[in-house]
C-alpha cells in the first residue's frame, strides 16, 4: 500500500509489473548485453521490430500497440539500461556502451536487420545506433525524437516536469500529465483497469530508490539532451520514418517539420495526440508503422561502403 507522503510500497511495484506482464502476448527473456543484465519482451514472427521507450519508462509503454503488431512481426521490447528490470553497469554507461548493448540486444533477438522505433529518448538512442551501425537496421522510425534539436520543451511542460522529478508521486505525475497527453482522462478511460498498475509500476521506477531514476539521467545526459549534429544525420544510410503527436510540448512539431525538410524524411503527424501517440492513438501510430514496415522489406537496407 502507499504510505502518507504517497510513495510506493517495493511489494505493489512488484505486483504491479506482473499484472502488466500477464496481459501482454510477450514472453519476458533476462539476458546479459555488454555486461548489462537486460530484461526484453519477445513475441510474434515476421520481420523484426525493435521497439524503444522513453526516459523513465520500461516496455510497458508499449502495451497498446503490441497486440496488433505481434500478430505479423517479431516484436522486441527491451526496458533500456538502467530502466525498468533492466539493471546497470558496474562501468559508466556512456553513448558507445549503449550503442555496443543494442548491438548485443539485436544481434540475439533479431535474425534480419529489424526496423529500430524509438520513442523520445529511445528515439535518441535509435537515432545514435543507425548512424554508429549502418548494416544493422532496416529502417529507422523516431517517435516525438529527442536529438534533432537541443531539448527546450515548453515552459508548462519543463515546470511540471521538474516537480515531477522532484517529488514523483500520483499527485505530481497527475498534473504532469495534461502536458504530456492531449486528453489525459479519455487515455485512463480508454486503458481502464490497467492503468492503475500501469502509473504504479512508472511512479516506483522514477521515485528516489526506484530503478529507472538513475539510469534516466545518465542516458539524458549522453542521448536526450545533446543534439544530434546533422552532418552525423545525414551519414544515416537506412530509410528513416518520423512520427509526431501534433500538441507535443516536449519536442514540438515544427523540430520534425525542420528534420523532414532538411533531410527529406517522410513525416507523419498524428491527430489529436501529444507527446506519446503510441499511447493517445495507437490505432493510427500502428497504421503509420505498418507502411514503413511494409515499405523497409520491399528495399534491402544500404549497405556501407
Amino acid at each position: 500500500m502507499r504510505d502518507q507522503d504517497d510513495r510506493m510500497d517495493p511489494s505493489d511495484a512488484g505486483v504491479a509489473r506482473a499484472r502488466l506482464l500477464g496481459a501482454l502476448p510477450l514472453m519476458e527473456h533476462r539476458m546479459e548485453s555488454a555486461g548489462i543484465p537486460t530484461s526484453v519482451l519477445v513475441g510474434g514472427d515476421g520481420p523484426p521490430l525493435v521497439l524503444l521507450h522513453g526516459p523513465g519508462e520500461s516496455a510497458f509503454w508499449w502495451s497498446r500497440v503490441v497486440p496488433d503488431l505481434v500478430a505479423d512481426h517479431r516484436v522486441v521490447v527491451p526496458d533500456l539500461p538502467g530502466h525498468g528490470a533492466t539493471g546497470m553497469p558496474k562501468d559508466p554507461l556512456d553513448r558507445e556502451r549503449v550503442i555496443e548493448w543494442l548491438d548485443g540486444l539485436v544481434d540475439r533477438t533479431c535474425d534480419e536487420p529489424p526496423v529500430v522505433v524509438g520513442h523520445l529518448l529511445g528515439g535518441a538512442v535509435a537515432a545514435r545506433y543507425a548512424i554508429a551501425r549502418p548494416d544493422a537496421l532496416r529502417a529507422l522510425v523516431l517517435v516525438d525524437g529527442f536529438g534533432l534539436s537541443r531539448f527546450f520543451p515548453s515552459p508548462a511542460f519543463a515546470f511540471r516536469l521538474m516537480r515531477f522529478m522532484s517529488d514523483p508521486s500520483r499527485k505530481t505525475y497527475d498534473r504532469f500529465l495534461p502536458h504530456c497527453m492531449a486528453d489525459p482522462e479519455g487515455l485512463k478511460a480508454e486503458i481502464g483497469d490497467s492503468w492503475e498498475p500501469f502509473v504504479d509500476h512508472y511512479i516506483s521506477g522514477m521515485q528516489e530508490d526506484g530503478s529507472s531514476r538513475v539510469g534516466m539521467g545518465r542516458l539524458m545526459k549522453s542521448f536526450g539532451l545533446p543534439r544530434i549534429p546533422d552532418e552525423s544525420l545525414r551519414r544515416i544510410r537506412v530509410p528513416v520514418t518520423l512520427v509526431w503527436g501534433r500538441h507535443d510540448k516536449a519536442v514540438r512539431v515544427r523540430v520534425a517539420e525542420r528534420a523532414s525538410k532538411r533531410f527529406g524524411w517522410p513525416l507523419h503527424v498524428i491527430e489529436d495526440a501529444g507527446d506519446d501517440p503510441k499511447m493517445e492513438r495507437p490505432e493510427a501510430f500502428v497504421r503509420v508503422l505498418r507502411e514503413v514496415v511494409g515499405a523497409s522489406v520491399q528495399v534491402e537496407a544500404p549497405r556501407a561502403t
